[in-house]
């Protein structure tokens, strides 16, 4: 009997890598798949940018969905309290990872556009200055924050928005994006480590 319980176990081990080894190369998969999704509009919005256009990814269901999941997923059980989604793409994708999550959602949005008490936050840009807010009654000292944004380039909006967040006390987990433009280093002036579902070298 200890003999017959011992090959079972390990036949569930090695059932277990197999299933393991197979969803990984689902993954990798899925990840190459959802690259035709992104499309490359040059010199926009001037002359020498190429834009990375995710309009195509939204109008897909399913390379939505593994997007959505795939952040989700990143973040379980690392006790996030809100899902912090930032004006205006990363509305779409923050609401559906907090749900994911099953935590609430708060919007950061420019200036003028929250109804309740707000911290602002200024921050500079190639050229001139920005702002940011949210409601005071967002996040709390009790609250553990992730921050989710569509693309993450040089990180200057990202920087600024986790700031508010830390003004109000709240704990940063981690800063979450479909795509990490990485050659622009945005992900190194973050205070907290980033997770990106594609990035580009």
């Amino acid at each position: 009997m200890a003999e017959e319980r011992h090959e079972s176990v390990r036949g569930e081990g090695r059932c277990t890598r197999s299933a393991w080894t197979s969803r990984r190369r689902r993954l990798a998969f899925a990840t190459m798949e959802l690259r035709t999704h992104i499309r490359d509009v040059p010199d926009f919005p001037k002359k020498g940018i190429v834009f990375k256009d995710i309009t195509p990814l939204l109008g897909d269901p399913k390379a939505l969905a593994y997007v959505m999941d795939t952040i989700a997923s990143h973040y379980q059980g690392q006790g996030i309290t809100k899902v912090i989604g930032i004006e205006s793409r990363g509305f779409i994708f923050a609401a559906p990872v907090a749900l994911a999550l099953g935590v609430g959602f708060a919007p950061i949005r420019k200036p003028g556009k929250l109804p309740w008490k707000a911290r602002r936050q200024e921050y500079a840009l190639e050229y001139g200055k920005d702002v940011i807010e949210i409601h005071e009654d967002a996040v709390g000292p009790a609250d553990r924050v992730l921050m989710v944004d569509d693309v993450l380039a040089t990180g200057g909006t990202m920087v600024a928005a986790c700031s508010l967040v830390s003004a109000l006390g709240a704990t940063l987990v981690g800063c979450a994006f479909a795509i990490d433009l990485a050659f622009l280093g945005g992900g190194k002036r973050l205070p907290v480590p980033s997770f990106a579902v594609l990035t580009y070298s």
